[in-house]
């Protein structure tokens, strides 16, 4: 194992231990202030079509966010197929239990990346200069490799690593990170 993976591999627990300790008032209230923090920002504000996820149960929840707003904004989930993502319209009346159990879109109506105005991408954890850590799959990372489409990491303030994290090559760096305490770039 390199020593880059063996970091990887220790802040992905050490995120995991705190996420555990969260009580459910805790990221509700926390995914409250995200979201509105997110709101306020001119790449929200702008964008029409808008990727966003469906939350597991350690992350910040998105659920109550995808519903505010399903109306007003042409918003979509992604879908696993393979190595990679699919991006399909959000309805919740058409969501199931896809690939790693995540709530996802069902149906044909595949849109191209290109095609988004801003994404909201998950992680493990990110650091100052919008790095970012996933779950090590990369379909992230895929799905955005050479396109120009605004990037916005959310999640709590202690997924927000001090230093930087290991970054390859091929990892895409976000345009934003916003917490409950601070947003960082943009």
């Amino acid at each position: 194992m390199t020593d880059a993976a063996a970091d990887k591999r220790l802040i992905r627990a050490r995120i995991r231990a705190l996420k555990a300790r969260l009580t459910e008032a805790r990221r509700a209230d926390a995914a409250e202030a995200v979201f509105a923090s997110l709101e306020r920002t001119g790449l929200f504000q702008r964008a029409h079509r808008i990727l966003l996820y469906c939350s597991l149960p350690d992350e910040l929840p998105t659920r109550a966010f995808l519903d505010k707003w399903a109306g007003r904004k042409q918003l979509f989930l992604p879908r696993v197929n393979g190595d990679s993502l699919e991006l399909l319209p959000y309805d919740k009346e058409r969501l199931s239990a896809g690939a790693y159990m995540i709530d996802e879109p069902e149906g044909d109506d595949i849109a191209d990346v290109s095609s988004m105005h801003l994404i909201v991408v998950p992680a493990v954890a990110f650091d100052c200069r919008g790095n970012r850590l996933g779950r090590g799959k990369g379909f992230y990372d895929r799905l955005l490799a050479g396109k120009s489409v605004a990037t916005v990491g959310v999640g709590y303030d202690f997924q927000l690593v001090d230093g930087l994290l290991p970054a390859e090559p091929h990892d895409v760096v976000l345009d934003m990170v916003i917490t409950e305490r601070r947003i960082i770039g943009g």
